[in-house]
């Protein structure tokens, strides 16, 4: 089971790995949902966790707060994306939606041009987007190359589980075309009870292993 580990900076980096974490998703400032880390933490954490075999996935996001970016915010995350990629990361997480809350698609077009060669998920941005468009969206970012979706499947402070049935959905609805990766609320005591209530083999999580 792939576990992704939320990570803020390089800090705790180390010790998740050493713990079981097999993929980092790197972020500054979780206490705003995740924003683009620093060239020099990116550097840092590529260094490390290439020589443990750890793929990292870079988020690309200017600020906390919605998902809905002007030009100058899209411009800032394409110049972070470019250089992420140039220091070798393995994927980036991405996600950009219009003020009705669909997919931003010329936003995406561009990010996803710019990604070519790395892994991409479309982020938690995704449980913005009303329910019953989630399956027309799922056809759009598979038919753009997106690799897979973080969603916590329904409300963000809703257990997990209270989530299920969506999420099931989701992942039948996907059947294989991309990675539906559940996250929020998802820690190393329930991990294996989600993954295999939910049939998939990723999780993501900030407290995905345990530090004890």
């Amino acid at each position: 089971m792939i576990k992704e580990f939320c990570a803020e900076n390089y800090t705790s980096i180390p010790l998740a790995i050493a713990k079981g974490a097999n993929r980092i998703e790197l972020c500054d400032n979780l206490a705003a949902g995740g924003t683009t880390p620093s060239t020099g933490v990116i550097e840092e954490v590529l260094s490390y966790a290439n020589e443990k075999e750890v793929p990292v996935m870079t988020i690309i996001r200017p600020r906390g707060g919605d998902f809905v970016y002007n030009d100058i915010e899209l411009k800032i995350m394409h110049t972070d994306l470019i250089e992420a990629k140039k220091l070798g990361t393995d994927g980036v997480v991405i996600g950009c939606l219009t003020p009705s809350n669909w997919i931003d698609e010329e936003a995406m077009e561009l990010l996803i041009e710019t990604s070519e060669g790395l892994q991409i998920t479309f982020h938690m941005a995704f449980d913005c987007i009303p329910q019953e468009r989630q399956f027309e969206a799922i056809d759009w970012l598979v038919e753009h190359g997106v690799d897979r979706i973080l969603t916590h499947g329904g409300d963000a402070n809703a257990p997990i589980e209270a989530n299920f049935d969506h999420l099931k959905k989701l992942i039948a609805y996907a059947d294989g075309r991309l990675i539906i990766l559940p996250g929020g609320k998802i820690d190393y005591k329930n991990a294996e009870h989600v993954a295999k209530e939910l049939g998939v083999n990723e999780v993501h999580g900030t407290k995905i292993v345990s530090f004890d």
